[in-house]
Parts: structure tokens; C-alpha cells; sequence
């Protein structure tokens, strides 16, 4: 008899016993697995859950460590000047240090040294070692800062060693940063067409002279021998008296006192600013010379 004949769906005896073998392996196989995990006690589980919690925790930190290593690393020269939103807050920058940043920027001003981008923005010194070395300057900006004189700490002075503003002369003018021949020049000829300062605040009305520039003037000069002037009632001053003053000329001298008469005398020097083209912005100066007596 041919032992090989094909039974019922096309296997030969020998098939199904080669199946019937493997599905017997194969339960034998499932039996001896679920043996093996129920002879571990809940303990013992729970602890190798936890083990396999701990190395995948340290797996993701260790991840996580290394994308922030490398973002850092990604940090590439740049520009200070053109530092957005995004940018500052990429670098660790408060908002208010973006804001002033950006504030600066919108008034047409440059950041030309790492210096005075601390100055501006007033980032800690932390900051400044870890970012300022990325700052990159253009070439004529660095060219510029290499051709300027390595200047000493400025020297504080005393009021005993500052000089007397009405008697300096043009080269002790010269010598304040940010004053000229021609700036110096001027300030002596308003001193004397003053008489001489009675107070250093009339320094403003000194044409091309700024304020840090005076600034600059009162760290090595003061007004020492201040002219002394005898005060003048506005109220009962005429034409002629206001007009010798060095801030009215004659017509503002009797635009003052008609003004003056028909409100039968002013209270306040604010009352003046009423009176078409008075120089309201020169009344801390006025004052120098005039007062309101009661």
C-alpha cells in the first residue's frame, strides 16, 4: 500500500504528524512560559518593572542632555544690532533687557562695542562672558574701535581742584571731551556778554553745546565766583530796565510790561508764557534776574 497517499486537504500522513509535533512543542512552549511568570512573586515584579522605569528615565535625561548640549553648540556669530524677540529670548535675555535693546535700535542708534551693549541693555556680566563672544562687529566698526586712544580710568576731581567757570580760559575749555575751538570760543564770548555767569544753567543757552557735553564740562569745571545780581520786581520793572536783561530785547520788553498793566500785575512767571513768542523755555534762566515781590 502506497504510504504517501494524500488524506483530506492535500497533506500526506507524514504532514500531519510533523504538524501535529510543532503544535504539540508549541503548547508546551506556552505552558512552561506562563509557569515561569507566575513563580515570580509580586515583589520581585515590581521591582524589575522598576529597574526597566529607572534605565528608561535615564535613557530620556541622558537624550534630553544631549539636545541641549547641542543647542547650544548651534549658537553661531551674530550681530548685536539685529537681536529680535526671538533671538534675545534665545540667548536667555529678559524682556525688559529686549526692550531697552530695541528702543535703542528705534532711535537710530548703533551698538558699536560689546561695552556699550552691556551699557544698553544692562545684561550681568554672566551673560557677557557666555554671549559677548559671539558678538561680530563689521570690519570697519572693529577698524574704528582699534584706531581710538587706550584712555585711562577718568579721573574724579575735587571741587578744589575743578576750575572756576568765569575765569577758564579757551585751552582749559578745550581740554573737556566733547569742546572745541569753536564751541570754547563761544562760551567765553556769552560769559562775556553776560558780565559773567550768575548761575552754570545758562549754559544752555550757549549755541552747539549739548547736555552730555556739559556734563562732561562740570566733572573738571564749576561756577566758583557766581556774578551777584540784585534781583528786579517784574512787576514794577519798565521797558528800559527789562530790555538791559540778556534774555528780552525791546519789543519783548514792552509786550512784558503792557502785558503786566492790564492784569494789573502777575503771580507766577508761568503767566508770562501767555504772551506771544516769550521764550517759556529760557523762564529757569529769567529768574536769575527777576523775582515777583508780593
Amino acid at each position: 500500500m502506497n504510504s504517501n497517499r494524500k488524506f483530506r486537504f492535500g497533506y500526506t500522513k507524514g504532514d500531519r504528524n510533523g504538524i501535529f509535533v510543532f503544535c504539540l512543542i508549541l503548547m508546551l512552549g506556552i505552558a512552561l512560559h506562563y509557569w515561569n511568570l507566575n513563580s515570580i512573586s509580586p515583589s520581585e515584579n515590581s521591582s524589575r518593572l522598576s529597574k526597566v522605569e529607572d534605565s528608561l528615565q535615564r535613557l530620556v535625561d541622558s537624550l534630553k542632555n544631549k539636545q541641549s548640549l547641542d543647542h547650544q553648540r548651534s549658537i553661531y556669530p551674530f550681530n548685536p544690532n539685529f537681536i529680535t524677540d526671538y533671538k534675545g529670548y534665545t540667548l536667555e535675555m529678559t524682556v525688559e533687557q529686549i526692550d531697552r535693546l530695541l528702543k535703542f535700535r528705534a532711535q537710530g542708534y548703533w551698538i558699536n562695542s560689546k561695552a556699550q551693549f552691556q551699557q544698553v541693555t544692562q545684561v550681568s556680566d554672566e551673560w557677557m562672558s557666555e554671549y559677548s563672544p559671539y558678538f561680530k562687529f563689521p570690519d570697519w566698526v572693529l577698524a574704528a574701535e582699534n584706531r581710538k586712544p587706550k584712555l585711562s580710568k577718568r579721573q574724579v576731581l575735587s571741587y578744589a581742584e575743578k576750575k572756576d567757570l568765569n575765569l577758564v580760559t579757551e585751552s582749559d575749555l578745550i581740554e573737556v571731551s566733547g569742546i572745541g575751538e569753536s564751541l570754547a570760543g563761544r562760551i567765553i564770548s556769552y560769559r562775556e556778554k553776560l558780565g559773567g555767569f550768575v548761575d552754570i544753567i545758562q549754559l544752555k543757552d550757549v549755541y552747539g553745546l549739548k547736555a552730555e557735553v556739559i556734563q562732561n564740562l562740570e566733572e573738571r569745571i564749576v561756577l566758583k565766583t557766581p556774578v551777584e545780581i540784585e534781583k528786579r520786581d517784574i512787576n514794577s520793572s519798565s521797558v528800559l530796565e527789562l530790555s538791559e536783561l540778556p534774555y528780552f530785547d525791546y519789543e519783548m520788553a514792552r509786550a512784558i510790561v503792557n502785558f503786566i498793566k492790564l492784569r494789573e500785575g502777575i503771580s507766577s512767571f508761568e503767566e508770562l508764557s501767555k504772551i506771544e513768542d516769550f521764550p517759556k523755555y529760557k523762564l529757569d534762566r529769567i529768574q536769575l534776574y527777576l523775582e515777583i515781590k508780593e
